[in-house]
């Protein structure tokens, strides 16, 4: 295998190489957006639309940031206690309120404000424009992590218009061999529970059973052990 050198980094060994595997991507991603690149400020109120686990990355990047409100917004329940592990304080399941979008949520919840960051996490092309709407007039941030299967979306003109920010990222701004190794001390010194990601686990030989698992509403990664 040939692997460009600037991703590559040498951690510690004390860290499991189960914990190690989880941090290639999707928690790291939401990790670093909290922490690197939104920049998440002391006091100040978050919404993570999506609670895989980038979403749950950002949940633990907001808290350490030391966010106050961080709302955590998805249609599966069994995502309330996980989310509450990595710092959520509050919880909207869209699917419980059909005649108000996920904005009108968010606003409602913040006493008609917004949030001061929001960060889409689920790929959903219609979420981006709701992560947007959800923010503060004149100051709020969104920032787009799920990958969405479309090369543009609709975004209200009047949002931007008002001072809001949308801006994506990658890696969560992430650099490897200097970021990395802080993340994985934290994961050693418990200061991160990768256990609540770390849902099931199947060998090499039954990979094909890691694709039913994920339909499962309890799952949020699955191992696989060579």
């Amino acid at each position: 295998m040939v692997v460009d050198s600037n991703y590559l980094v040498k951690i510690d060994p004390r860290i499991p190489p189960s914990a190690a595997s989880f941090l290639s991507c999707g928690f790291s991603t939401g990790y670093g957006a909290a922490w690197k690149d939104a920049k998440v400020e002391k006091g100040s109120s978050v919404a993570v639309l999506g609670l895989g686990a980038v979403g749950l990355g950002v949940l633990e990047g907001a808290r350490r940031q030391g966010a106050s409100r961080i709302i955590g917004i998805d249609k599966n329940e069994r995502r309330v206690e996980v989310g509450k592990a990595f710092g959520m304080t509050d919880f909207i399941n869209p699917s419980e309120s059909s005649n108000k979008s996920i904005s009108e949520l968010v606003n409602e919840m913040t006493g008609g404000l917004g949030v001061d960051y929001s960060f889409e996490c689920t790929g959903v092309p219609s979420l981006i424009n709701e992560a947007l709407q959800a923010t503060k007039v004149g100051k709020g941030m969104s920032m787009v992590l799920g990958v969405a299967n479309v090369p543009t979306v609709d975004i209200g003109l009047v949002a931007l218009l008002s001072g809001k920010t949308l801006k994506g990222c990658f890696f969560g701004g992430i650099k490897v061999q200097s970021d990395i190794p802080l993340i994985v001390d934290k994961c050693i010194n418990k200061e991160i529970q990768f256990d609540e990601l770390w849902t099931h686990e199947v060998k090499l030989e039954d990979m094909n059973k890691a694709f039913e698992l994920l339909k499962q509403p309890d799952c949020v990664k699955v191992l696989i052990k060579i």
